[in-house]
Formats: structure tokens, sequence, C-alpha cells
């Protein structure tokens, strides 16, 4: 099969690039690597539906809702959950149940699966109700007589911004699921794929163009600069509009009330418009697409906009004996291994202790 690896979208350019790393390594036993859910909303206490706060230990995302529906009795369809997280980790999350199946709960617990609390609602959890995720992570093995650089890279991603670049794993081993995505796109691709793997194919496409474009406006020096037609979002969420004034929309940029917004191309994209709309024509042309290329796939490609940068408010570190402690909060469908490149200057997928990745935070 054909790759289009290597690809500069899949090991996109650093905002620290001047500064060493700490290396070390990553993952190499599962509390190393915590992740609990930030909701979207609170379970109301009332309800059809059974809220569990899972704690998962060692255990794929895909494996949980299939092992919680058997150990319930229930269908896989019946299990609701707001978003993916790491296999090789100790995460944190609500899944949603059937009311019906209360009497049955003693069953959930075992084999790296454990139910924290449990409370109701009215509405079975589906993807994408979640406001973040935050980490605690150890870098073990992590350079200390780096300790200053690490502190200038913190302070410039905190200042800054951290690049909201797409994580390695949403492109597949080797980038085979952008390899593809991309045949997909061009109807070449093999017959009866499965609905889930035929969608997060497409999806890869949209995440390398998006990487692709962010990776560009940082080698541009454009990082952190309003272009006249950019796509402004307003901070931390909020609506869209297209940038008139560039000096007054700067200043509302420079003041956190905005940020530049990324195109992840589709057949409904919020359209640039001026010197931003070529920079992005010219991601298309670079990559043999064009605007049509996204029609007639419906929702799957629809298009939208993605936030070129998220701020770390809450981003601390900490050295002890074991290495060096990371925390955060990310924002839904942001990459934990994007900071940990700039902090390791390694790609984290060949600095885990882990036998394979497992799926990221979305």
């Amino acid at each position: 099969m054909t790759t289009i690896m290597p690809h500069p979208a899949l090991d996109p350019p650093l905002l620290t690039p001047d500064l060493p790393g700490v290396g070390g390594r990553i993952k190499v036993r599962p509390e190393d690597f915590e992740v609990e859910e930030v909701p979207s909303y609170e379970p109301s206490g009332e309800g059809d539906h059974l809220y569990l706060w899972v704690e998962k230990r060692d255990v794929g995302p895909e494996f949980l809702a299939r092992t919680i529906a058997q150990r319930l009795g229930t269908h896989a369809g019946a299990v609701g959950t707001a978003g993916l997280k790491d296999r090789h980790a100790v995460t944190r999350q609500w899944v949603s149940v059937p009311k019906e199946v209360e009497p049955r709960l003693k069953h959930v617990d075992g084999d790296g699966i454990r139910v924290l609390k449990v409370s109701r609602h009215n509405n079975k959890l589906k993807p994408g109700h979640l406001r973040g995720n935050t980490f605690r992570l150890l870098v073990r093995g992590a350079d200390a007589t780096k300790a200053d650089a690490l502190a200038t890279i913190l302070d410039r991603v905190k200042t800054q911004g951290m690049p909201n670049y797409y994580g390695p794993q949403r492109f597949g081993r080797d980038g085979g699921t952008v390899d593809l995505g991309f045949k997909c796109l061009a109807g070449t691709q093999p017959k009866r794929l499965r609905p889930f793997v035929y969608k997060f194919a497409l999806s890869a496409v949209q995440s390398l163009l998006f990487n692709d474009y962010l990776g560009r406006r940082v080698t541009d020096g454009l990082f952190r600069t309003v272009l006249s037609g950019d796509v402004m979002m307003k901070w931390p969420f909020g609506g869209l509009f297209v940038a008139e004034d560039v000096p007054a929309e700067q200043a509302r940029f420079d003041a956190r009330e905005t940020v530049t917004g990324g195109p992840m191309f589709g057949s409904r994209t919020f359209a640039t418009a001026g010197p931003a709309a070529e920079r992005e024509a010219v991601i298309l042309r670079d990559h043999k697409l064009s605007p049509a290329a996204f029609a007639g796939f419906g929702k799957l490609m629809g298009g939208t906009r993605r936030h070129n940068l998220v701020y770390l408010d809450d981003l601390t570190a900490a050295w002890d004996p074991d290495g060096l402690r990371l925390a955060f909060t990310l924002p839904s469908g942001c990459y934990a291994t994007i900071l940990l490149r700039e902090v390791m200057k390694a790609n984290p997928d060949d600095a885990t202790g882990a036998e394979e990745e497992g799926g990221e935070e979305e």
C-alpha cells in the first residue's frame, strides 16, 4: 500500500524549536498518565439514565463501552460516553446506561474498570458532551539540567498559546488512517469499510490539512498575527466572523477575546476572504484538491473551523525524584501530545513506555 508518509503536517513545526527539551519517557506505568474528564454538565440526579463516574486503568476506549454493556446485560449502543480516553493511562469519565440495569451495577467492577459514583440524568451521553480534560502526567527520566529551558518553554506556551495541532495518533500508525482517508475522498477506498472507519479516515484528511495550514502559519511568523480576511472565533467559545478592521481585531486577539480559526475543510466551511483565503487555497492546491472534492459526503465533510491556538492558564510543572510532573487542562478535541512535543523535543509516540498507543482525548 502506498502511504503519504513522511509529511510535514504529521510532524508540524514547534513553537519552541530554539529551546532544548527534557527528553524522558511517558506511560511507563498507567498511573504516569492520568486523564479526568471535564463534563459539559453535571448529572441532575433525576432521569431515565444512570450516570456512572468510571475509572479505568490500562483499558482501551473501544473495550470500555462493550465490556460495561456485557456486564450489565444490555447492548453496546445503550452505553453513552462523551469522549475517548487513552488506553495506557488511568482515566476517569462519565458513562451513561439505561436505568433498568441498576440492579446489576455491582457486576461492572473488575479488570481495570471501577465505578466511583452513580447519579442520574434525563439524557444519554453522546460524543461531544465534554468541555475538556484535565491531565496529570509524569515524564520519567526527564533531564533536570534543562530546568531553565523548560521554564522558558512553559512561559512561552502560557503567554502565546499552544498551537492546536492534531496529535499523531489522529493519523494512524505510519499515517495509514490519513492515507485511507485520501482514498475515500477520491472514491478508491476498499469496499465495505465500517462506517466508523470511513468517517474517521475522512476526518484524518481534514486534520492533516489543518496541521499543514497551521504549521505554515507558525513557520511564516503568523501564529499570533491577524490577517485581513481571517475567520475569528470568540474565546473560549462563541460566534465566528471575518476580520475586516485588522488593527481592531489584532487588539481583541491580543486581549484574548478572540483567536484565529483554521480550516477543517468541507463543503460548508465558514469562508475566509482576501489574503487569508489565498493561504487556504494554497493548501488545497498543494494537495491537489479543490473545494469540490468535499461535496457529496453530507455531514461527514460539512467542514468547520478550529481554534489555531489554545491557552493553558493552569499549566504547572514540578520536579521530583521520578522525573517531571505536568498538570494542565485542555479543551475537548485538543491533544496533550502536542504540549509534550514542545517539552520533550521528541515524538511522544516514540517515547512511550507502553507497547502501543491508545486513543487520545477527543
